[in-house]
């Protein structure tokens, strides 16, 4: 029976890996039609409606004023560093970045984030940490080799990488705060000042059509409904009955779904250094991982 239940939440992450991975396909499709703003703003609060039920089911008692102020607080502290992370992440996309690159770029905060423990807040890494470190910046130097090999790291892979930055960012004020306070209400406030700042930015600095959104559905309802809602849902169930490092191992898997919806769904193809760039990537993300504290693993999502 123990079995039986590691076997279904493996299915369940790997399920999350697939959807996150595609998030990204269904990015560079919808940055077509709307502005990176515009299309956050819907997707996340989308996402923080779906939420809803999932809140009904598994987080139904009522929060007292202490609790509802570290709620607020914490919400608006993460939701701010979510928004910097999914417009840089989405920017460098709407750039020309493919899903693929986009993906295996983004999935670098997994290894950012240990070292960036060990510089802001002194916590011990490991000699795997380095090495993984070491892989993945060799891994982006080939990912970004073009077929004469000539190295093009473009403004649309610096946003990615800036972005993996506040990703890696974006976990550590979850590790300060999902200790204390509901997870999934947390995750739908979060959304929900995500979505409001990128409206309000949209509203600022872009031109909202109504044409582009109804061209760019499709991928904002899976950005929204898909990548944060089922995917959300799938990894708090997946993650209960598992090991924290398996299950961060499995999600990172969703740099190569990355790859693989590109190939599949956009016809998008890379030189051979650069799928040997994804490996090597892969590889430094899993070594970082492998070692990492069951603390950590269990908070290393959601950058989609």
């Amino acid at each position: 029976m123990k079995n039986l239940k590691k076997f279904k939440s493996m299915i369940l992450l790997v399920i999350t890996a697939v959807i996150w991975g595609l998030a990204f396909v269904a990015q560079e499709v919808g940055a077509e039609y709307v502005g990176t703003f515009t299309f956050n703003g819907i997707r996340f609060f989308l996402g923080a409606l779906s939420l809803i039920p999932v809140i009904l089911l598994f987080e139904r008692e009522k929060l007292n004023k202490t609790q509802f102020k570290k709620l607020a607080i914490a919400s608006l502290i993460a939701g701010t560093v979510l928004f910097a992370a999914s417009a840089l992440q989405q920017y460098g996309v709407e750039l020309g970045t493919p899903a693929g690159k986009a993906g295996f770029i983004t999935g670098l905060y997994t290894v950012i984030v240990p070292i960036m423990s060990l510089i802001v807040f002194r916590r011990r890494t490991n000699i795997y940490i380095w090495i993984g470190a070491v892989l993945a910046v060799c891994g982006l130097l080939l990912l970004n080799l073009d077929e004469k090999f000539t190295f093009t790291f473009g403004a649309g892979e610096l946003s990615l990488f800036i972005g993996a930055i506040v990703w890696a960012v974006h976990i550590l004020v979850i590790d300060k705060f999902v200790g204390e306070i509901s997870p999934l209400k947390f995750s739908m406030g979060q959304f929900i000042v995500c979505s409001a700042e990128s409206i309000i930015c949209a509203l600022m600095f872009e031109d909202i059509s109504l044409g582009g959104i109804k061209m760019a559905a499709v991928p904002i309802l899976y950005g929204g409904l898909m990548s944060v809602g089922v995917a959300y849902t799938c990894q708090a169930l997946g993650q209960k009955d598992s090991d924290p490092t398996a299950a961060a191992i499995v999600l990172s898997m969703e740099s190569v779904f990355s790859v693989i919806g590109g190939i599949v769904i956009l016809n998008a193809h890379m030189e051979l250094q650069g799928y040997i760039g994804c490996a090597l990537i892969f590889g430094g993300i899993v070594l970082a991982q492998l070692k990492a504290s069951g603390k950590a693993d269990s908070k290393q999502k959601s950058s989609q």
